[in-house]
């Protein structure tokens, strides 16, 4: 079996699919395996722009079906690596329209797709992911609880949900992942850097947050062992 395709979604803004995309990617690289990035999002490129040049990146449109002919097509030139598709806004729709053609590849590919889900505490987070479902049927699906918005015990919607119940019977996992400073965030959008740079260049109360952050973020990619 080839290495994995995860894509990154959620498919509404401020989710906080980038800044999860980006610690997959930082992850990989921490970890010395091979990754190459697909960034969707070509309205704003946040995660191309601070790891393009580390993880082989390239931006995909799959608003249109060239865009999925293209991931499919460079899925199949690199099995060696790891593709961490981070996803626009609004995904659902292209999914429903062309997703078909990546899940009819995924044979020939002979790699696993696995969805990073990331969720805010509303309940249209969670009838997106059902609708994502609908349409990607099959597919490991893990659900990622942003800390942004609440500690763990704040998502008892999703807790709760016949949605949670169907990650679980697929094998799915939910995952937390921490709140991380918005001094640090702003820090890393603002000067479009990569989160193991930023490790190096910030003041040192800023890197000691990032670290404690950093560490989490790998023990929660470790349980789902990407």
């Amino acid at each position: 079996m080839n290495e994995p395709i995860i894509l990154v979604s959620g498919s509404k803004g401020g989710v906080g699919k980038s800044l999860t995309s980006m610690a997959l990617l930082d992850y990989f690289l921490v970890n010395h395996k091979y990754v190459k990035l697909a960034d969707t999002d070509t309205n704003n490129p946040d995660v191309y722009r601070c790891y393009g040049r580390y993880a082989d990146g390239e931006l995909l449109d799959l608003t249109d079906v060239e865009g999925w002919i293209r991931l499919v097509n460079l899925c199949d030139a690199a099995p060696y690596k790891s593709i961490v598709v981070n996803t626009a806004a609004q995904s659902n729709q292209p999914v429903a329209k062309h997703g078909e053609i990546l899940l009819n590849a995924l044979r020939e590919l002979a790699r696993p797709l696995i969805t990073l889900w990331v969720i805010n505490r509303q309940r249209d987070s969670l009838e997106l992911l059902g609708d994502y479902m609908s349409h990607m049927d099959g597919v490991l699906t893990h659900v990622v609880c942003n800390g942004y918005f609440g500690d763990a015990k704040k998502f008892e919607l999703y807790e709760k949900s016949t949605i949670r119940q169907s990650i679980v019977a697929q094998g799915g996992k939910s995952l937390f992942l921490p709140d991380l400073s918005d001094r640090v965030t702003d820090e890393l959008y603002s000067k479009r850097i990569t989160l193991a740079e930023a490790a190096l260049q910030f003041k040192l109360g800023d890197r000691i947050e990032l670290q404690r952050w950093r560490e989490w973020v790998a023990a929660m990619f470790g349980e789902i062992g990407v």
